[in-house]
């Protein structure tokens, strides 16, 4: 009886933690202005979170994000712009635009 308690309550346990790993996408993209040149040091942050990350040289960014989130980008000069991340998990060639 005791041993198949616990086998019960393992299986519970393995079901939370994998449901939560399974929750999070690794999204990643690459954000451009509008005249077609990348952006190095945009903010990317995932709304209602501290979850973020900084484009790199190339305007390239990769974060982990729940598939139902959505993504705000931010860039000193530039409108703040919000993008559902839905089933995608590439974000490419992104358009931001200047103020």
């Amino acid at each position: 009886m005791k041993r198949k308690m616990l086998k019960a309550m393992f299986l519970c346990i393995l079901m939370v933690v994998s449901s939560g790993l399974f929750a999070q996408n690794i999204v990643t993209g690459s954000v451009k202005d509008d005249t077609g040149q990348t952006l190095p040091g945009v903010s990317v942050v995932v709304k209602g979170t501290t979850t973020g990350t900084v484009t790199d040289i190339d305007g390239k960014f990769s974060l982990s994000a729940p598939a139902n989130a959505t993504l705000s980008f931010s860039f000193v000069g530039m409108k703040t712009k919000e993008v559902a991340i839905g089933a995608q998990r590439r974000i490419d060639g992104f358009k931001y635009y200047w103020c």
